[in-house]
């Protein structure tokens, strides 16, 4: 009888350790501190290469996926394959949101910076070179394509209807249009690829930094820092809402509100939101 209570108590311990080991990682399972991320590669991607070490000392091992467009970074958290994604502004979250089904909805968490969009010079470099039947490049989904004809209209390229605001939908047949200008919308990651093709293109901050075009330097005109634009389009962090207030989520809070990680984000042409703890 006692030698097999001893049997007992020994598988007992045999299959504590193998659990151990398998949520350590040693065989392959997924670690218990893993931290899964999809984002676009900058500024998003290297200010979590930036952070990486610091996660670890938080007791988070970052997992990095990086993509360069707009589509698979919401399905992939909301699908629980990865635990956040770090690629959009909330009002492309809200537009997410607003089509999602309600099991996939996100929320934000760490806002982080304000990338401006900018117009920038395609075969002509000078707005007031701009001519009747030039085109201009501008990104195809709802929410940028209304910032891009309020960043025209600002440049005084285009008018819009009265009222116009962020939240409004403006495609290209509701532009007022006097100087017989010629709108071509594309996918946002392939806006500065068409430089070649038009007068003017509208390109997203992250997409700019990709070609090496920094917004305060490289655009013929830009979103300014205290427009309403620069209050709306704050970058963030999306998760589940069930992951909300998570120890991970805390973590990325401590270590993207530093100084380092402010001035990478300059140094990107682009505007920090967070003061440094």
């Amino acid at each position: 009888m006692k030698s097999k209570k001893n049997l007992l108590i020994a598988v007992i311990l045999v299959i504590a350790v193998l659990a151990v080991l398998y949520f350590t990682g040693v065989f392959g399972g997924k670690k218990s501190n893993e931290l899964t991320i999809i984002a676009t590669p900058n500024p998003h991607a290297e200010i979590l290469k930036l952070v990486q070490d610091d996660l670890a000392k938080e007791g988070f091992t970052l997992k990095l996926t990086t993509v360069t467009d707009y589509v698979a970074e919401n399905p992939s958290t909301a699908a629980g394959d990865t635990m956040a994604n770090f690629f959009q502004h909330i009002p492309y979250l809200d537009q997410y949101n607003a089509t999602a089904a309600e099991k996939d909805r996100l929320v934000y968490v760490v806002p982080t910076h304000f990338e401006p969009l900018g117009l920038y010079a395609g075969t002509k470099s000078a707005l007031e070179d701009v001519a009747e039947g030039d085109k201009i490049v501008v990104p195809n989904d709802p929410t940028n394509m209304t910032r891009a004809f309020i960043l025209l209209a600002d440049a005084g390229l285009i008018e819009l209807p009265e009222g116009t605001t962020l939240t409004s939908t403006v495609t290209k047949n509701d532009v007022i249009n006097p100087k017989g200008l010629v709108f071509v919308d594309v996918n946002a990651e392939l806006a500065p690829g068409m430089r070649e093709d038009a007068a003017f293109v509208v390109i997203n901050g992250n997409n700019a930094s990709l070609v090496g075009l920094n917004p305060n330097n490289d655009a013929v005109y830009f979103e300014q820092p205290g427009s309403q634009a620069a209050a709306a389009y704050v970058n963030v962090f999306a998760v589940k809402p069930e992951n909300k207030d998570a120890d991970f989520v805390k973590a990325l809070e401590k270590v993207v509100y530093t100084q380092k990680v402010y001035d990478l984000i300059v140094a990107s042409g682009f505007t920090p939101v967070f003061e440094v703890k």
